[in-house]
């Protein structure tokens, strides 16, 4: 895996590393100077064996409420999943003071400031890949990586410094990414995905199920 030396798994919240979505947080925060309108941390238990990886904050999501995947529709829908496989504990109502835990599981974004049009581009994806190669790092019991979306699966395998081209991304594959450590394929759980039909509960459901029933091997 490649690391940066004195890496750290997350970012301050204020970080500036990318001028682009640092500029774009700052017009966030004139615009609704309520809103979280940082870079995000992960959200988790640090002795998961399971590791999510989304691609980056939404807007009215993670980037107003400073957690992953909360306050948006693909919340509604990983949360959902998580909890009907016995990832987590309490009621997710959208709101990261709403109480929810996550079990053996943690929650990260490839990037963690929200850029514009929901697209980083390749140089942000690069700078924000020394908290992700970090963060897989630091979770020293993880056994499974699930990946939503291409840029989730590409940016988890830079971060463990293996080559783009041997692992394909499709949605519900899985790859021996490391010796001990297996990733599966996600489509995003985005809501244009399940709205257009490219990806239904159903799948979603059924890749985590894959991961679980790993994780229950292993």
């Amino acid at each position: 895996m490649e690391m940066v030396p004195n890496a750290t798994p997350e970012p301050d919240k204020a970080c500036m590393k990318c001028v682009r979505l640092a500029e774009f947080r700052m017009q966030s925060q004139r615009a609704n100077p309520h809103w979280f309108n940082g870079a995000v941390a992960s959200f988790g238990s640090e002795t998961a064996r399971l590791l999510v990886v989304g691609l980056a904050p939404g807007l009215q999501g993670a980037n107003r409420t400073g957690r992953p995947f909360t306050g948006d529709y693909a919340g509604e829908l990983l949360y959902q999943t998580l909890a009907d496989l016995g990832f987590s504990s309490g009621t997710y109502a959208a709101r990261p003071d709403d109480g929810l835990q996550l079990i053996d599981c943690m929650i990260t974004n490839a990037v963690r400031c929200v850029p514009p049009q929901n697209k980083p581009t390749a140089a942000e994806i690069k700078s924000c890949g020394t908290f992700l190669a970090a963060r897989i790092a630091s979770l020293l019991h993880l056994k499974a990586i699930v990946a939503l979306g291409r840029i989730a699966h590409d940016a988890t395998l830079v971060a463990l410094g293996q080559r783009k081209s041997q692992f394909q991304f499709a949605h519900g594959a899985s790859h021996p990414a490391t010796e001990t450590l297996r990733m599966f394929d996600s489509y995003h759980c985005s809501r244009y995905n399940t709205n257009t039909g490219r990806l239904t509960p159903e799948m979603f459901a059924d890749v985590f199920c894959a991961a679980k029933q790993y994780l229950d091997r292993h």
